[in-house]
């Protein structure tokens, strides 16, 4: 009796201890899968979300407070120019003209130039460097419309903003802004010939051959054309927008031919130099926003000179910081903006003494406001030249 005695103590310790491993090792099970998991994937990570989007909610709490645009007032922007034609008026009105909206707009601390001749690979290299540096937007005269397309949109993966001004490339994401083209002949050969009644014997006096600008220039020239059958075009010339060369097909013209009316892309003064060289009586010409033309439009309008400025503006360059800063600051500007040519005329001469600027060259464009892009104080500012802190 004692052995079975014995023997049944054991068993009954033994199933205890199993009973006692067994109730804790149940009680334990629903802490790891009910407890420390919960903890980590409902507890933890939305402890780190809250982390996150607390300082989201804050800036935006703040944008609201001050439109969007405190943290761009108060930091400063930092723009980088690539222009590849040096010794060039137009090219170098369009960098002055950057340079004063950016003063002006009070956003940017500085305005880097790279400014060289060059074709496309000169300026791959120059917009690397631009994006070395840490810029925060770019503003190029591209030189080709599609082989720069690689460094420009490495640079706006980068987060930086490209803006093409006076000529367009076909970057994905790239902002583009250019002067109309076409429009600019259409609009200025629709005043010359309405100015002739309609009918007269014209010479177009164009640029450079094959150029996309002149090629544009002169299909605008056609499309009027098509409307005033009785305009017969007697002579077209390349000027190659050469003054001297300019100038002297002008002078043959009105000394070995029959003409009712000039349109010129853009040699307008040199034009009407001759006629007085020639001591010939004017006839309607037509040019662009040149500082010489204009000034004669006005002193020689009492001699009988007739004629129309059609801008062509190299203040296009401030229109492009212009739209740099806003899709910096978050305003979304449009992905291309065109501008369209406006006429001025001897038909109203306030219009014309408006925006002549007697102290400046010749070859400098007058038209240099284009609201609501620019804000700098017209031709004095870009006179200046000088950009942020110079």
């Amino acid at each position: 009796m004692k052995h079975p005695s014995k023997l049944f103590i054991i068993l009954a310790l033994l199933l205890s201890f199993v009973l006692v491993t067994t109730a804790c090792v149940a009680a334990g099970q629903p802490a790891q899968t009910g407890g420390s998991q919960p903890a980590e994937t409902g507890g933890e990570q939305p402890a780190e979300a809250a982390a996150t989007e607390q300082p989201a909610e804050a800036e935006s709490e703040a944008a609201a407070e001050t439109g969007g645009e405190a943290e761009a007032q108060e930091g400063g922007f930092v723009i980088g120019v690539s222009n590849t034609l040096v010794g060039n008026g137009w090219r170098e009105q369009m960098i002055c003209a950057i340079k004063a909206e950016a003063t002006a707009s009070g956003l940017v601390d500085q305005v880097i130039v790279v400014n060289r001749n060059g074709g496309p690979t000169e300026q791959i290299a120059d917009l690397e460097n631009l994006i070395s540096q840490g810029v925060d937007a770019i503003i190029l005269n591209p030189t080709d419309r599609e082989g720069l397309n690689a460094v420009i949109e490495s640079a706006i993966e980068q987060g930086i903003v490209v803006v093409a001004v006076d000529q367009a490339v076909t970057a994905e994401g790239a902002y583009v802004v250019t002067n109309d083209q076409v429009a600019y002949a259409r609009l200025g050969a629709e005043w010359l010939f309405e100015k002739l009644g309609g009918a007269g014997k014209v010479a177009e006096m164009r640029g450079i051959d094959g150029v996309p600008a002149d090629t544009d220039r002169h299909n605008g020239f056609l499309e009027a054309l098509e409307n005033y059958p009785d305009i017969e075009v007697v002579a077209e010339t390349f000027t190659n927008w050469d003054p001297s060369t300019t100038a002297q097909q002008g002078l043959d013209l009105i000394t070995t031919k029959e003409i009712d009316g000039i349109w010129t892309s853009g040699g307008d003064y040199p034009v009407v130099e001759q006629f007085q060289t020639a001591n010939v009586p004017f006839v309607p010409i037509v040019g662009a926003d040149n500082n010489g033309f204009v000034g004669q439009l006005i002193d020689l309008a009492d001699e009988g000179l007739v004629g129309a400025a059609v801008t062509n503006p190299p203040a296009i360059g401030a229109v492009g910081v212009s739209i740099a800063l806003d899709a910096l600051t978050g305003k979304n500007p449009e992905q291309v903006t065109l501008l369209t040519p406006q006429v001025f005329s001897t038909d109203d001469l306030e219009a014309l003494k408006a925006m002549y600027a007697p102290d400046e060259q010749p070859g400098w464009s007058t038209y240099v406001d284009i609201p609501p892009y620019t804000h700098y104080n017209g031709s004095a500012d870009v006179s200046a030249c000088k950009g942020p802190g110079e």
